[in-house]
């Protein structure tokens, strides 16, 4: 099946439904992730120095899950997964640059994103923020995967600085901070697009993928507060005070739904893009767990995630559903009534959120990931496997036994590894950009 039957398919599918009278008012759905935060940088899981009141209320007012994973390690391939359903073994968006020397990579004219199912499904689709899927006029940009509206950074370098002197309203550049002024404050302007995308939705369903660039470095914000006279490094005081201001505005969103009357209709997801950038001693941002950005263990992948749907998530509940960003994509096509794409890593994790037997569920997780050479990992049930060389053994870990990753019990658990080596003979498919090493033909 290709793309564009799919989509012809999806929309086919809401005509009929229309036409028997089963057509009822979809739910909204808000994707808020920030960037490089870490698991324990929000007040709901431990955090003492960062004020994250509006975080916390989304997750004390919904679900927790413990065990929810990013897409990847960084940046442009985590949105990738997020956005296509697929993990990084199968993705196109493997890297956040070639691993063979050919700069960025765009997503391709034939994926079919969450936007694009949900555009077809009748929703309004926005997304504010970091995309880092695709250059200018490559078929990778957001209008050209399913994004009626969109506002941010195309690509993760410029989305570096917090002072850009432009940034992308759908395909056109808007100029910012003229003589280098730095009056407008990049993260500013984004909640403010943000805003005025659902406005203009009113009762209309929208999806608005929300992609904060907080708190990922360089570190700027325009006040130090509420930490300025903390007894803290400047660096630390700039850390909190940005995620604070994320917080803040946040809490404006959901004080937005209220007001519009769509907030018992929206769903709200809360997560970061990957593991925290630095392991800050003060805040304790990866907690007990081992690695951060760009590594393959917890402290790299494992992320915060908080879903809120009133009357529908029972508030104040924890979920332990092993999942990870492949899986919003069908997930967001059930609570749509929309069929998702054939042959996608992702399961609908729906179930869960509404607190049901969760039937579906993946035997195994990947990620491979290319920066300084090829690395890979793989959840299955309690079992975490890692290679961080090719050709070398596979490191096995207990998480239930030992969530830090500290001891590699490979040589204990020989049925283990024999069942994680064959799963990855099987794992990926050949990518131009990504070689890695050669795999089996993908079972159907």
């Amino acid at each position: 099946m290709t793309r564009r039957q799919f989509l012809e398919g999806v929309a086919a599918l809401g005509v009929a439904s229309t036409a028997l009278g089963q057509e009822a008012r979809k739910p909204n759905i808000i994707w808020i992730m920030a960037d490089d935060l870490g698991v324990y940088d929000v007040g709901y899981l431990g955090q003492k120095h960062i004020q994250t009141p509006n975080i916390d209320r989304i997750a004390a007012e919904g679900m927790q899950f413990t065990q929810a994973y990013a897409g990847s390690t960084v940046c442009a391939p985590a949105r990738s997964t997020l956005m296509t359903g697929l993990h990084t073994g199968h993705t196109t968006v493997r890297g956040n640059f070639s691993a063979i020397g050919k700069g960025r990579v765009p997503l391709a004219a034939e994926d079919v994103t969450v936007a694009e199912v949900l555009k077809q499904a009748g929703y309004a689709t926005g997304i504010v923020g970091k995309w880092g899927l695709g250059e200018p006029d490559t078929p990778g940009i957001p209008n050209r995967q399913g994004f009626d509206f969109w506002f941010g950074f195309l690509n993760q370098k410029r989305a570096h600085s917090y002072y850009p002197d432009y940034l992308w309203r759908n395909e056109t550049q808007v100029p910012l901070n003229p003589d280098k002024s730095r009056k407008d404050y990049a993260h500013d302007l984004m909640t403010e697009e943000a805003l005025g995308f659902v406005k203009r939705c009113g009762r209309k369903p929208f999806f608005l993928y929300l992609a904060y660039t907080i708190p990922h470095a360089k570190y700027e914000v325009p006040s130090l507060e509420p930490y300025a006279d903390k007894d803290w490094s400047d660096k630390e005081k700039t850390y909190a005070a940005m995620i604070t201001r994320m917080d803040r505005d946040i809490g404006r969103l959901m004080a937005l739904l209220k007001q519009q009357g769509v907030d018992d209709d929206t769903l709200v997801f809360f997560c970061s893009d990957n593991g925290a950038a630095e392991r800050w001693k003060r805040f304790e941002s990866c907690g007990p767990l081992r690695g951060r950005k760009r590594d393959m263990y917890e402290g790299g992948i494992r992320v915060p995630m908080a879903a809120r749907w009133p009357g529908k998530v029972k508030a104040g509940s924890k979920s332990d559903t092993v999942w990870a960003f492949w899986d919003f994509l069908p997930t967001a096509a059930e609570v749509a009534g929309a069929p998702p794409p054939k042959n996608i890593d992702g399961i609908s994790i729906l179930p869960s959120l509404l607190g049901q037997e969760q039937k579906a569920r993946h035997e195994f997780l990947y990620w491979e990931f290319h920066e300084g050479g090829y690395k890979q990992a793989v959840r299955r049930g309690k079992w975490k496997a890692v290679r961080n060389t090719p050709g070398k053994p596979l490191e096995i870990y207990d998480l239930e036994a030992d969530p830090g990753e500290a001891k590699d019990v490979a040589n204990a658990q020989p049925d283990v590894v024999a069942k994680i080596e064959a799963y990855l003979e099987t794992a990926r498919t050949v990518s131009e950009h990504w070689p890695g090493r050669a795999a089996k033909p993908r079972k159907k």
